[in-house]
């Protein structure tokens, strides 16, 4: 859709606690997708406030210097959810530290047209404010919601302003409707894929030495249940490649191959094109896992725990796997392994991420029309 004619420059402010300081950094990746697209829609002027990396030249940088070194600091340290996990009293510091400079932030930049909030805990510094707000959720932010009162504030939060609440996948608006309905607009808007992933071309599969891949976080949520079921399944006949940082103690057993963190260029340049599928048995608060995405938009077969997050991506059998139980996911890799079932899963996984997902320059319009429609009341 291109912009009519007399539709004027929005300001907006966009809220991130994470984002890569390189192209070589995993963390934060898809805010970094999603500021790219964003700094090139039309009619939209993006000020971010995130830790530092790399910016596109057409967004602007709302963090003060103490601010971004404090953003850096707490990135280096894994972030909030990992700081409240490994030392809960430090974890609440750091969190306070985090909201007082978030209400500094947005007191500064009380004259934008609205806010654009990644991950619901940011917004509760918002409070006292009246501006429009455009707040992304994430499937973390359920665990966020289950803390006692948790509801009750952002409540108050949203009754202040016109307000989206923006899911990133479809199966978290039903609970988000029933808690926050009658003060916010409760509308799912997918995050979309970089383009390069769709340009990954595959390999002729070796069918003597399946390699497969499982690119995560390694916590044990995170990991689930890919330890116990995977004995046995995984050796010298089928390879398993593990990829991210540890943020628990893990004992990985030896028929893992343990490559530490990874970038999306060697993904895509050197895994996925040899790859015969990715494996996620998360068991953790998943909204719509960026890394399926990717996997499924490269023409990878997934195999995937049984987790809303993963059936809201993956008809079974059809674009991917989902596994509940160790003989499901023998069966799903004595399947895949197979060329041709394969590639069959995979090219129908590319096809429904094209059409019902999109690149981020989609993504990028979702938004920009979201914007306009919080400070329409027409729309």
């Amino acid at each position: 859709m291109q912009p009519l004619n007399n539709e004027r420059k929005l300001r907006v402010l966009l809220i991130s606690t994470s984002y890569p300081q390189s192209d070589r950094d995993w963390r934060g990746r898809f805010i970094a997708d999603m500021v790219q697209a964003l700094g090139n829609a039309p009619n939209v002027g993006i000020a971010l406030w995130a830790p530092p990396g790399d910016r596109p030249l057409a967004v602007g940088d709302a963090a003060l210097a103490e601010e971004s070194t404090w953003l850096h600091a707490l990135a280096e340290r894994g972030g909030i959810a990992h700081a409240l996990r490994t030392n809960p009293l430090r974890g609440l510091i750091t969190a306070a530290g985090l909201l007082r400079r978030l209400r500094q932030t947005y007191r500064r930049n009380a004259n934008v047209d609205l806010v654009h909030v990644n991950w619901l805990q940011n917004a509760l510094p918002l409070w006292g404010t009246t501006t429009p707000a455009l707040i992304t959720v994430l499937g973390s932010d359920f665990g966020l919601l289950r803390i006692p009162g948790m509801k009750a504030m952002l409540r108050s939060v949203l009754k202040q302003r016109r307000c989206i609440l923006a899911p990133n996948a479809e199966w978290m608006v039903p609970a988000l409707r029933q808690s926050f309905g009658d003060v916010a607009k409760v509308e799912a808007i997918p995050f979309g894929v970089e383009k390069a992933w769709f340009a990954v071309q595959r390999q002729q599969l070796d069918s003597d030495a399946p390699q497969w891949l499982a690119v995560t976080r390694l916590t044990r949520n995170k990991i689930g249940d890919l330890l116990d079921w995977g004995q046995d399944l995984f050796g010298p006949h089928r390879r398993l490649h593990l990829f991210g940082p540890m943020q628990e103690e893990i004992a990985l057993p030896p028929w893992i191959t343990y490559h530490g963190s990874t970038n999306p260029s060697a993904l895509q340049s050197e895994w996925f094109p040899k790859a015969t599928g990715l494996i996620t048995l998360s068991r953790h608060d998943e909204g719509r896992p960026q890394v399926v995405l990717e996997a499924m938009a490269a023409g990878l077969p997934v195999i995937a725990s049984d987790l809303p997050a993963h059936r809201d991506l993956i008809a079974h059998r059809e674009t991917g796997w989902l596994a509940t139980s160790r003989a499901s996911l023998q069966e799903a890799l004595c399947f895949l392994d197979d060329r041709h079932h394969n590639r069959e899963v995979g090219e129908s996984a590319r096809a429904w991420i094209a059409s019902h997902v999109g690149t981020w320059d989609h993504c990028a319009e979702r938004y920009r029309l979201r914007y306009h429609s919080l400070l329409d009341p027409e729309k």
